[in-house]
């Protein structure tokens, strides 16, 4: 995907660099400065959404969110899982690989630390990387939006206090109905986050299934549903009460009684940059303090 033309060094190509920068983090916002600078002086070409453009000060680099994956070689998320998610939400439909550097907590999608971001982004322009691809939902609402999660995708109540009802079919089927919290269709990626806090299994993040976990179920069956990828799931609001969506982590809006959302796994997965041997594994030891024996 990189453009076959030279910098200005005459050693490496020029690439279109996109930077999803979190906005609240002034040492974020100061790394996205140094690699505009030390990137553009490459003669590398460098743009931004823009609201990250415009909490770093360079509205003369915005690129509108809807174009931003256009003509893109690579993609640098700033901050933690969260400007992860909103990175592939904007270039992975254009088959752009995504390369994450943790200003977060746990950092289960950005591997790379901070001081060494210039020389991941270097890595990857002579070639020395793979690419880790991920599942995605494709997320189809009554209303004709149809959005896409790295995640999961969450079907929940609104009133504090009371259930939700709601009938899920499977390719077609009716399975059963719910009286719960909520219902989560998540990815192997999104097993380690909100499906987990429920209760649901942890899946190798490069697997191929989807995962349906009920949130604090009024019934005798709570448990977690693996299924194969070319499953179909519609998720219907049935009894009086309406239901909120939310994919990774945005709010879409509700579900009125009678109403439905459709998931299915999407035909362009995302893109992520790997550049260590760090296995999930690893990952997972790391995060929840598991100590070898």
């Amino acid at each position: 995907m990189t453009k076959v033309r030279l910098g200005a060094n005459n050693l490496q190509p020029v690439a279109a660099i996109a930077l999803f920068v979190h906005a609240d983090r002034p040492e974020a916002l100061e790394l996205a400065a140094d690699l505009i600078d030390r990137l553009g002086a490459d003669g590398h070409e460098i743009c931004l959404p823009p609201s990250s453009a415009g909490a770093a000060g360079r509205a003369d680099l915005a690129r509108p969110d809807d174009r931003i994956g256009r003509e893109l070689d690579l993609a640098v998320s700033l901050g933690g899982d969260g400007s992860m998610l909103r990175a592939v939400t904007a270039v992975a439909d254009h088959g752009v690989p995504v390369l994450g550097v943790n200003y977060g907590s746990l950092g289960y999608l950005t591997a790379i630390q901070p001081q060494a971001a210039l020389g991941a982004v270097a890595r990857f322009l002579a070639g020395e990387y793979r690419i880790e691809e991920r599942i995605r939902l494709r997320c189809h609402l009554g209303d004709g939006q149809v959005v896409s999660a790295l995640n999961e995708a969450i079907v929940e109540k609104v009133d504090s206090g009371r259930t939700v009802n709601l009938a899920v079919h499977i390719d077609g089927e009716f399975f059963t109905s719910y009286a719960a919290d909520g219902l989560i269709a998540a990815t192997p990626t999104g097993s380690t986050a909100y499906s987990l806090s429920a209760g649901g299994p942890i899946l190798a993040p490069t697997m191929h299934a989807v995962i349906l976990t009920p949130v604090a179920p009024h019934m005798l069956f709570d448990r977690s549903l693996v299924l194969p990828p070319a499953s179909e799931l519609v998720v219907r609001v049935l009894g009086d009460r309406s239901a909120a969506v939310a994919v990774d982590g945005r709010e879409l809006g509700r579900l009125e009684v009678g109403d439905s959302l459709t998931v299915t796994v999407s035909d362009k997965p995302a893109r992520l940059v790997t550049l260590s041997r760090r296995g999930f594994h690893q990952a997972l030891k790391s995060t929840f303090g598991l100590a070898d024996r």
